[in-house]
């Protein structure tokens, strides 16, 4: 068994203005990155067999590359994509810019959400991009197995892998990049120059907080069998693989929707 080590953003008492500086982070780097472009024609086709025409995306963050995706899924036969963000712990402030940038086709829940209970109100093929991992298996399970019983479709989506070049840039590359791109996030806050330059907690965070993600993956052999645990009676047809990029990263999946 791999080691479940802590990640900091999991933590109730972590402080809020240092969760919204890392959040900030990966939100550019993935949209900047283009990190999930390779699934966009497999999340279109998991619309198309669910009915669906809104996305729900769970453990959002900062709503990384939401737009990206957004901007795509229109181009493959959806546009008039909804996207509605949910997190245990919302980033109104991020979600508004969100919103203001597509014409509020993006929006989301204030209040937070569990993506193990989520409330039937709330609508929509699910979705959770680099956030899977953050649960451990039994609540893996009860995740993908809410989403069985809501009868809505789900796709799961990490951009990363466990390959030793991925360490290697976790502790080397993005935290430089962290560090001379910092200025240039939006929407711009003081408290992040501050704990990014003078007091360096985001950076030291989001080190630690990136090796653990790379130990935590969940392998496609592990993602089938936590959906066939959750899908006891066999309602939904599954899909597991890997999308790679151009540039070498690859996108792990896996994508369920009612038969």
């Amino acid at each position: 068994m791999r080691p479940r080590l802590f990640e900091f953003e999991d933590l109730p008492w972590f402080p809020a203005v240092i969760r919204s500086g890392m959040m900030d982070y990966l939100r550019f780097m993935i949209s900047a990155l283009r990190i999930y472009q390779p699934i966009v024609p497999l999340l279109a086709e998991a619309l198309r067999r669910s009915g669906q025409c809104q996305l729900l995306e769970l453990g959002a963050g900062s709503g990384g590359g939401t737009e990206t995706l957004w901007r795509a899924l229109r181009t493959e036969g959806f546009p008039q994509l909804r996207i509605t963000l949910t997190d245990l712990y919302p980033q109104p402030a991020a979600w508004a810019d969100l919103a203001v940038h597509t014409h509020h086709a993006i929006g989301h829940e204030s209040r937070p959400v569990n993506a193990l209970r989520v409330p039937r109100e709330l609508v929509g093929f699910r979705v959770i991009f680099s956030a899977f991992h953050h649960f451990a298996p039994r609540a893996a399970e009860s995740l993908l197995h809410d989403a069985v019983q809501a009868g809505t479709g789900i796709g799961i989506f990490e951009g990363a892998g466990r390959r030793w070049w991925e360490y290697a840039a976790a502790w080397t590359v993005l935290p430089l990049a962290q560090l001379l791109l910092t200025p240039f996030f939006q929407p711009f806050r003081f408290s992040r120059l501050v704990f990014t330059y003078l007091l360096p907690i985001i950076p030291l965070c989001t080190i630690w907080d990136g090796t653990v993600s790379l130990l935590r993956l969940y392998s496609e052999a592990e993602l089938l069998a936590l959906a066939r645990r959750a899908d006891d009676t066999e309602k939904f047809a599954w899909q597991v693989g890997k999308k790679r990029h151009r540039w070498g990263a690859e996108v792990s999946y896996l994508i369920g929707w009612p038969k």
